[in-house]
């Protein structure tokens, strides 16, 4: 094997010349010698350096998709996205009807076209029927904005809120109020299900509690995404009317789930 071709001597960098050398892979090549403050260095067969270039290159890439997929870990982990919804994307909802083929539609645009959204804190409404997708595509939206960007998504039920709130009254808890809080409103989008799914009149520390991560988001300018069995004229009395005053702003996106539940059908 020979290296690529030498420059004519004339046009060697001073100091340098070329001699024949033989490696016992590559076989012969043409080496260079260049003369340093009067020691001679002399350099390598050229294909076992391109060789060591390329596999250096490749440990860089592995190391950068390694490091790529420990961010998405550590993202997903945050999300605390149930094992159920975990897999939940966009090309695995089931669309038979029009009007799920539409809620598909509209929130894959959403979370295509997220960075406006997040700009303009616009929230989204996914309101009606149980069973019918709600929580499935809320869930594809988040995990779609966080495999595609530096966006960060959060997913909890009301219920979880609630039940880790009241956990920090005590002594023992590792968590503070204020913790929680942050945790719900730092994150570019928060997804919050099952409002109003005990059909009953929420209490003064649940609207209190919307309140405050609504009205928190709302103040930083980040969008919501609300999950509901319940319709765009009950919504507001389970979650207060100043929490559904910030919501619209912005020109909140509602989308009507009016279909039977699909619990149980295969691929849904």
């Amino acid at each position: 094997m020979r290296s690529e071709p030498i420059p004519p001597s004339n046009e060697l960098p001073p100091g340098t010349r070329v001699q024949p050398a033989e490696c016992g892979t590559h076989g012969a090549y043409d080496q260079r010698v260049t003369l340093v403050l009067g020691r001679e260095f002399k350099a390598g067969c050229p294909e076992c350096s391109r060789i060591a270039r390329e596999q250096r290159e490749e440990q860089e890439r592995q190391t950068e998709i390694a490091l790529v997929r420990q961010a998405m870990e550590r993202k997903l982990g945050a999300a605390l996205i149930p094992k159920r919804f975990a897999a939940k994307t966009f090309a695995t909802y089931r669309a038979d009807g029009a009007g799920q083929a539409k809620a598909l539609a509209k929130c894959k645009a959403y979370a295509d076209s997220f960075p406006d959204h997040l700009k303009a804190g616009r929230c989204m409404l996914l309101l009606g029927k149980p069973g019918t997708g709600k929580t499935h595509l809320s869930v594809a939206i988040a995990n779609a904005i966080m495999s595609t960007s530096s966006a960060t998504a959060v997913y909890r039920t009301i219920g979880t809120v609630l039940q880790a709130i009241r956990a920090t009254y005590d002594r023992a808890s590792e968590q503070t109020e204020a913790q929680i809080f942050s945790s719900l409103i730092e994150p570019s989008l928060l997804v919050l299900d099952e409002i109003g799914a005990s059909k009953e009149k929420p209490s003064d520390f649940e609207l209190s509690t919307l309140f405050s991560i609504i009205n928190g988001r709302y103040e930083q300018q980040l969008p919501t995404i609300i999950v509901s069995n319940l319709g765009a004229q009950e919504l507001p009395a389970a979650i207060g009317e100043r929490c559904a005053d910030r919501l619209r702003e912005g020109g909140v996106i509602v989308l009507p789930f009016t279909w039977e539940s699909q619990r149980g059908k295969e691929g849904f």
